[in-house]
């Protein structure tokens, strides 16, 4: 026997893999809390052994990083190989060695005219990446591949993702039960319905307290999922990408990375660990020193009716607003009136733009502010020049059903690459633009991950070119977040609804993955465009300013009440934009199910803030205390409350946060909490805390 370890974080947040062989392919033998570093792992190999009994064979088969069909292994098989000409192939692996360095270990593995090698890395960060590697002497066909499986937990529940259209980012919470459940991904991107993220969270764990343990599947094209209880009793957890996503036979294939994060303090310490994660290691910032500036988009103001003089007016009120960025959507190129022509047609549109759009930019870089462009680079309308041109570079079917009036564009093919990579350099080299809105807002009509492939290289490609432009990803608002497309984008669009009342839980739940600094989020117009609800400024304003803080309406129509609030919370958003987008977001455990709330705590400590959102109608008839997170216990806070004016006429008693200052210790604040005033539904209360005295 052989064992291996790999340490990454610390604190509670600190975590430990530890592997074992006795000949066949490595199996995980503890993934959790940091061990001592004297654990002897021989010893914690042995005491894992499992007994036999009647109904068994005489050997349990091994839970190994790779379960193997071949060796008897009665669950889901970690690898699923055949011949290139479609015989099954069931290889019996052995060991072969370990490759370690600081912070890296390699294990290979072994069988005839074939290598598998599990990768795992520890980050500063305190996160953990593992993948696998397959290599053959032959071409042959992968129908699956794992990532390195791990074993689950014996206590607690599985938490994964779902969502749809302007309603992304919700949890599923769900029992373990014997079989499994399967988590599948085949829509071509990360999913609406299935992103790539699961939590298994142990008994009793809540935002602030107990065990939790998480994986994120680095990938954009889709992925499989399964979490799965043996009859043996032993649980596992499989991700790769999509069953059969490598169409072509071949003699290496990968897994993206996985992403494993632990934490002995609640769901809050995983949020932390991925945010931090994301923010500072996967993401790479155009100019890191640059604040976050405050985003206009003209999308849901004018749709595809573009005329300079209006847009211009627009400008003007979005400068006055406080707007740093300029942002052009869908309707500039082509002969583009509508969704049903252009798509891939990148030259700008004379008959809207006689002087192309060097006007619009003059007069947005005169306001103070940079100038933004919408791109939807890898979608074609069938009614184009390009597609008339190229029929044969559309992917999939020529029969296929379209979606939003466009087919996709076949990126695995080099010419494809190249043509968009020009025609989106041409734009960029002729206009000063500082930021991408990179859209994609149709599913697949097949599963291959050659596409996600090419569209990281056109990305990777134009970075390299553009090294200033910012990029955000777009699929029909949150269909592709996850940190393969984070590692060459800056921002994220959550949903493609701002309504704040959706957007208030989606932001809250989505915590547990994404950093504020890459969550764009918006103040929309009065009445939402996809929820059709109507709700006052302040609330719709303070949503938006708990994430990368931006405002998409007409402008030219806000009344003059609803104007000065805005500019109110854009100026505050402005003044804690350095701390907060630098930031750690935890969630609170509300007594109440009616309020959403999170802290926002800077990195040094010295200040936070308290975002509590009523949602609907409280039970109860006055405020529950509301327990803040996140703060040093024996350190001394000043809290005051932002928008005491936001009260309802029915808030008439001596809430002390309605007349002043409260100066409360991080235990009190945390263990009893803080009585906020009465709320209508649709109300943000803001609280700021400073602290004035360390422990």
């Amino acid at each position: 026997m052989t064992e291996y370890r790999l340490d990454a974080g610390t604190g509670a947040t600190a975590q430990t893999i530890a592997l074992t062989t006795d000949g066949g392919i490595p199996q995980v033998i503890w993934w959790g809390a940091a061990l001592p570093a004297a654990e002897d792992l021989a010893q914690l190999a042995a005491a894992g052994r499992h007994d036999l009994t009647g109904g068994m064979l005489d050997a349990l088969p091994a839970l190994s990083l790779c379960p193997e069909a071949g060796r008897a292994f009665q669950g889901q098989a970690g690898l699923v190989l055949a011949t290139a000409e479609g015989a099954p192939l069931l290889p019996a692996f052995a060991f072969d060695r370990a490759e370690q360095e600081r912070g890296l270990l390699r294990l290979v593995s072994m069988a005839e005219g074939l290598r598998l090698t599990h990768e795992f890395r520890a980050y500063p960060t305190g996160v953990i990446g593992m993948r696998t590697m397959l290599e053959s002497t032959q071409p042959v066909r992968l129908h699956w591949l794992a990532a390195p499986v791990l074993p689950a937990p014996q206590d607690g529940d599985i938490i994964d993702i779902h969502g749809k259209w302007t309603r992304e980012f919700h949890l599923n919470r769900l029992a373990w039960t014997p079989g499994a459940r399967l988590r599948e991904a085949r829509t071509g991107r990360s999913g609406h319905e299935h992103p790539p993220y699961a939590l298994f969270a142990g008994n009793g764990a809540t935002n602030t307290q107990g065990e939790v343990r998480a994986l994120h599947y680095a990938w954009s094209g889709g992925h499989r999922m399964v979490a799965e209880e043996l009859p043996d009793g032993r649980r596992q957890v499989q991700f790769g990408n999509p069953w059969g996503a490598e169409v072509q036979a071949a003699t290496r294939f990968e897994t993206a990375e996985l992403l494993a994060a632990y934490s002995a303090a609640g769901l809050n310490g995983i949020g932390i660990t991925l945010q931090r994660d994301l923010r500072d290691r996967v993401v790479t910032w155009p100019d890191p020193a640059r604040p976050r500036p405050v985003h206009y988009n003209c999308w849901e103001a004018i749709y595809f009716d573009h005329k300079l003089a209006d847009l211009a007016a627009i400008a003007d009120r979005a400068a006055d607003m406080g707007a740093e960025r300029f942002v052009l959507d869908d309707g500039w190129f082509g002969r583009r009136d509508d969704d049903t022509t252009s798509l891939g047609d990148w030259s700008v549109d004379r008959r809207k733009w006689p002087d192309g759009l060097h006007p619009l930019i003059a007069h947005v870089h005169k306001l103070g502010m940079t100038f933004g462009l919408w791109f939807e680079p890898e979608m074609v309308n069938p009614d184009s020049d390009l597609m008339r041109a190229h029929p044969d570079w559309m992917l999939g079917p020529a029969d296929q059903v379209a979606g939003r009036n466009q087919m996709v564009l076949d990126l695995s093919r080099a010419e494809v690459r190249e043509y968009l990579f020009n025609a989106i350099s041409e734009i960029l080299g002729e206009y000063d633009i500082d930021y991408i809105k990179w859209d994609h807002n149709r599913l697949l009509p097949v599963v291959d991950a050659a596409q996600t492939r090419g569209i990281y290289e056109l990305l990777g490609a134009l970075r390299k070119a553009h090294p200033a432009v910012e990029i955000e990803s777009c699929a029909s608002g949150g269909g592709r977040i996850d940190a393969g497309i984070l590692a060459h984008t800056q921002r994220v669009w959550l949903s493609d609804s701002i309504d704040g009342i959706e957007r208030l839980r989606m932001q809250h739940d989505a915590a547990l993955f994404l950093p504020a600094a890459v969550t764009g989020s918006h103040v929309g117009a009065r009445r939402s465009h996809t929820a059709g609800r109507v709700l006052p400024m302040s609330f719709r304003a303070w949503v938006a300013a708990q994430r990368h803080f931006g405002f998409e309406m007409d402008l030219r129509h806000l009344p003059d009440d609803e104007a000065a609030t805005l500019k109110s919370v854009t100026a505050w958003w402005k003044a804690n934009r350095g701390w907060m987008m630098a930031g750690d977001i935890h969630r609170i455990d509300s007594d109440d199910p009616a309020v959403v709330a999170e802290v926002q705590v800077a990195r040094d400590g010295g200040r936070f803030v308290l975002f509590a959102g009523q949602e609907e109608t409280s039970v109860q008839i006055l405020p529950r205390p509301l327990r803040l997170a996140g703060l040093e216990p024996d350190a001394t806070y000043r809290v005051r409350l932002v928008n005491p004016d936001d009260a309802p006429p029915q808030s008439r008693g001596p809430n002390a946060l309605k007349s002043g200052d409260l100066t409360l210790s991080g235990r009190a604040l945390m263990q009893r909490g803080l009585l906020l005033p009465v709320a209508w539904p649709a109300t943000m209360w803001v609280v700021e805390g400073e602290r004035v005295r360390q422990a």
